[in-house]
């Protein structure tokens, strides 16, 4: 294969992809741990880690050996036959959570769209709403996905522009309000979306007790719960799930981008008998969903996270780097915020610029909502590799 070099490679992209992204001008061919190169052999810290997709870093070795060995006997299914390790995923996400049932799937947005059907079926079937009259309350900033439902209820004008009509019955209450939420509920509501922290609006992390204050009206209103930690879970807040920090449990959770352990789209929705049971053979499906691949993949991700203690590494690395970058004095920055190994830098600048200056010296992430820059490396990060990130992150921001 002949050598291309990166702007021949942005130029391919370019001229044959859709322009549904604006990716740094960096072409990336090889990773390691927390580290990639690009095809000119230059070598970079990627704090981003695929917004949390890469909590074990890339190309862990035992999760590669479990995709590599599980390719070699049997790759894919569909749900129209049984496999000999879709069982037993589902047994150690049941392990882990203290769910009942499982829902595989593949992506995050598939995830939620399957756990809003799962909710609404649950509101008819169950709660006793008149059929198609329920609603659904969301938070303003909230991102989960990009599918047409999703961005029915997105508050972020982009997303929306273009692309209705768009799917009713869902409500917006303000982030980390617990009394504007409690005005939106009526006798019609079925269920509350959120995420414990959220991530692409901005790190964006609610007040103390939010979550468990959730819990008890939702109770007390005979309303789901639904935490979508495709981001938060598996680890990056410090605890293996967010909502762990207040000592609560939601109704359904619905997981993705670590599950896959940085190799293989994986996600799911998992709550209790009594809710997933509402689902009868043929109300939903994915051909892909639950293929031995993903299902190895899974376990394995699992496993690493738990043996190697990546949640704790999260909490204390992450105190540490939150800590430091506080401490610095430097006006171009407004606001540091975040738990565990998600944090946030608003800036008083455009962020984009600041990762296009980090990449040159050799520090990788990205920002979102024009003003934040976000820190979210693999949780397998250490300490020197945290300081080595440090040194370059202020050097460019007192340069702006």
């Amino acid at each position: 294969m002949e050598f291309l070099s990166s702007s021949e490679h942005i130029d391919l992209n370019e001229k044959y992809g859709a322009r549904n992204y604006a990716p740094l001008p960096v072409v990336l061919e090889k990773g390691e741990g927390v580290w990639v190169w690009d095809v000119e052999g230059r070598k970079y810290l990627d704090m981003l880690a695929c917004y949390s997709a890469l909590n074990h870093g890339h190309r862990h070795p035992r999760i590669i050996k479990a995709m590599i060995d599980q390719m070699n006997k049997l790759t894919l299914t569909s749900r129209a036959f049984h496999n000999d390790v879709s069982g037993r995923f589902f047994k150690r996400l049941h392990e882990l959570t203290g769910f009942d049932k499982v829902l595989p799937m593949n992506t995050g947005a598939e995830a939620v769209e399957t756990a809003l059907k799962i909710a609404r079926k649950w509101g008819y079937h169950v709660k006793g709403i008149p059929k198609y009259e329920g609603n659904i309350i969301v938070m303003d900033g909230n991102f989960h996905g990009r599918t047409i439902t999703i961005i029915s209820f997105s508050t972020v004008a982009q997303y929306r522009d273009g692309f209705g009509p768009f799917t009713p019955g869902f409500r917006i209450a303000r982030y980390g309000d617990v009394d504007d939420l409690e005005e939106k509920i009526d006798d019609s509501t079925i269920a509350v979306l959120v995420e414990p922290i959220q991530g692409e609006g901005g790190v964006i992390v609610p007040p103390e007790g939010y979550l468990k204050k959730l819990r008890e009206i939702c109770d007390e209103r005979n309303i789901l719960l639904i935490l979508d930690e495709i981001q938060t879970g598996l680890g990056r807040t410090g605890k293996i799930f967010a909502y762990e920090w207040e000592k609560m449990r939601p109704d359904m959770l619905i997981l993705g981008k670590a599950l896959g352990g940085g190799v293989y789209p994986v996600s799911a929705v998992l709550t209790d008998s009594e809710i997933m049971d509402v689902l009868k053979p043929g109300d939903h499906g994915s051909t892909f969903g639950g293929n031995p691949l993903a299902c190895a993949v899974g376990i394995t991700a699992i496993d690493v996270l738990i043996e190697e203690k990546l949640p704790d590494k999260a909490k204390e690395n992450g105190e540490y780097l939150l800590g430091e970058l506080k401490k610095l004095n430097i006006p171009v920055v407004k606001e540091v915020r975040g738990k565990g190994l998600m944090i946030g830098i608003e800036l008083e600048v455009d962020a984009r610029k600041i990762c296009e200056k980090l990449a040159e010296h050799g520090v990788l992430t990205k920002e979102t909502h024009e003003r934040v820059m976000r820190l979210t490396p693999p949780l397998i990060i250490n300490r020197n590799e945290i300081d080595w990130a440090l040194e370059r992150i202020e050097k460019v921001l007192k340069e702006f």
